[in-house]
């Protein structure tokens, strides 16, 4: 019998190789609107939502000049971020849309909606937001059934406050 991680553990913070910090900090800081909290010179930088130390760690000590991990192999699928609500990553859509930045996809997964993007090293990007657990979907016996049904991103814009 497995021990189950206690249930207030988090994830801290995420720690990426990338090819070039500035380009990394572009994205992280001026399209997901991301702090820099320290930069340590041109190997290492460290990003945060509302002043925590740090919640995004960017470096070059092993991966400066390099290319993205090419299809097909094992490492990161994508990192997540949890938005507190629907306005918050409508925001989050219209900085991507009007960045440039190509979806990849999208998706109402009944426990929360989803953008997929992918940062400038071909690093996997979710950003989401959860629904009220009340609001989950269930089966009869109270399971949870999670979908992958469209998301309308048009009319996810429309949350965005003119």
């Amino acid at each position: 019998m497995t021990h189950p991680i206690h249930p207030d553990a988090k994830i801290g913070h995420v720690h990426l190789k990338v090819a070039d910090l500035d380009r990394s900090i572009a994205f992280y800081r001026d399209v997901l609107g991301f702090e820099l909290q320290q930069r340590i010179g041109d190997q290492a930088a460290f990003l945060s939502a509302g002043g925590y130390h740090h919640h995004l760690g960017l470096n070059t000590w092993e991966s400066r000049g390099g290319n993205p991990a090419p299809k097909g192999h094992t490492g990161l699928y994508h990192t997540a971020f949890l938005y507190p609500d629907r306005i918050q990553l409508a925001d989050a859509l219209k900085r991507v849309s009007d960045a440039g930045i190509p979806i990849e996809g999208s998706a109402d997964h009944g426990v929360s909606e989803a953008i997929y993007i992918s940062d400038p090293d071909g690093n996997g990007v979710e950003l989401y937001r959860d629904r009220p657990e009340a609001e989950w979907p269930r089966d009869a016996s109270g399971g949870l059934v999670m979908v992958n049904d469209p998301l309308d991103l048009h009319e996810l814009l429309k949350e965005v406050p003119r």
